[in-house]
């Protein structure tokens, strides 16, 4: 015994409702750089004055301050770190350059000093 299957056209209703929408605003996540590896580096390398240490600092508090949602506390702890990420840069340089020339001229002026001792003694 064969059953047919039978298929029933669904008509479109006759008084349809009305069709609410919701709408969701999504703010942009604004990118304000935390400049939290610069500050590892000079924390780690080049912490001349502590500075590197201080701008750490503030890298972790702008970093905070970006995920609690705070945009403006964000930048402003930003600009804090990468001015002091500039200072403890340039200051660890010239400490790096000025402890290279201060080791150059007193390893020359030892070795002036010795070929001296040499010669007064009526060495070779």
């Amino acid at each position: 015994m064969l059953e047919e299957n039978k298929v029933d056209v669904l008509e479109a209703p006759l008084r349809s409702a009305p069709m609410a929408t919701t709408v969701i605003n999504i703010q942009p996540e604004t990118s304000v750089p935390d400049h939290i590896v610069w500050s590892l580096f000079n924390t780690i390398f080049l912490n001349a004055c502590c500075l590197g240490f201080a701008a750490f600092a503030y890298s972790v508090k702008s970093r905070d301050r970006k995920m609690v949602g705070d945009v403006t506390g964000a930048q402003t702890y930003a600009s804090t770190a990468k001015c002091l990420n500039i200072w403890a840069l340039v200051l660890g340089l010239l400490l790096t350059i000025a402890f290279i020339i201060l080791c150059a001229t007193g390893s020359l002026m030892v070795f002036q000093a010795i070929s001296e001792m040499v010669k007064g003694y009526g060495g070779y």
